[in-house]
């Protein structure tokens, strides 16, 4: 079974070794490290990958935990392998596009996966939760800020595999992707990456005579560019002299959709993987 283990915490000494040392004594054969000590600010992360054959996740958790409670560490065990269908988290702002897509693909049997929660930062898509049948929580305040402690807490709760950034307008702050790191946050961005990133990529490529648009998928790695993290892309094209507002009506009704539903689907069907921080075949 491939397991994941994350923590994160105030930076001190001897942290990384209670952790290893417990995995080793178990047999376990690590495959992927990477520790992260950032001096100004005093935060030490680390993420193991690594190949052990339980029965259960819950011993592992267990121990892993307290040893995480004893040196002040926030600590996460998970498995792709887990169970069979992946439990998702749909996060949203304004656009309803992406996540209906993905909604009615899972209904369809198209993604091999559930929805456990949807997460707003604001309300825009309460109501299409409820008419799913799934719970709804809104994070956000009057202004959209976004409460991560408060989506952090939520994903716990209903032990989500994978995070799903539906057109999400809010930047996780790295202790949030520390977290759920290893490929389990998935973003749709608005745009064809590396060439137009920002938050408005529509904008750029059509001040650059762009005939050709595009959305891309990805993983989100914490304090690293999105470039090599694509799991799909998809584009579309348009005639010579079509206006920027009809461009992006077909972008966001048709092409965004389609891609983060493709790049989901590919996720859960466990075709592809982050292995430090590159995107490989399962």
């Amino acid at each position: 079974m491939e397991i994941i283990v994350t923590a994160l915490g105030p930076d001190h000494v001897g942290l990384a070794d209670p952790i290893i040392h417990h995995i080793t004594l178990l047999g376990a054969n690590i495959s992927e490290i990477q520790m992260y000590d950032h001096d100004e600010e005093a935060v030490f992360a680390m993420l193991l990958r690594l190949q052990l054959e339980v029965e259960s996740l819950e011993p592992l958790r267990t121990h892993l935990t307290e040893i995480g409670e004893s040196k002040g560490l926030s600590v996460r065990v998970w498995s792709p392998d887990e169970r069979k269908r992946s439990r998702l988290a749909i996060c949203t702002t304004y656009r309803t596009e992406p996540a209906l897509a993905l909604l009615r693909a899972i209904r369809d049997g198209q993604v091999p996966a559930d929805c456990a929660v949807m997460i707003g930062n604001r309300p825009a898509c309460r109501g299409m939760a409820e008419q799913f049948g799934i719970p709804w929580h809104q994070i956000g305040d009057e202004r959209g800020k976004a409460d991560n402690d408060r989506m952090i807490e939520i994903l716990d709760e209903y032990q989500v595999d994978y995070v799903v950034l539906a057109r999400y307008m809010q930047v996780l702050p790295p202790a949030s992707c520390w977290k759920y790191a290893g490929g389990r946050i998935i973003n749709l961005h608005h745009g064809l990456l590396p060439g137009f990133p920002g938050i408005r990529p529509y904008h750029d490529a059509y001040q650059s005579r762009m005939l050709v648009y595009g959305a891309t998928c990805h993983f989100i790695v914490p304090e690293l560019d999105a470039g090599n993290q694509i799991i799909e892309q998809t584009s579309f094209s348009v005639p010579p002299g079509t206006s920027l507002e009809s461009t992006i009506r077909l972008g966001q009704e048709d092409n965004e959709p389609r891609c983060l539903v493709e790049g989901v689907r590919r996720v859960a069907a466990k075709e592809v993987k982050l292995h430090f921080h590159r995107v490989v075949c399962s």
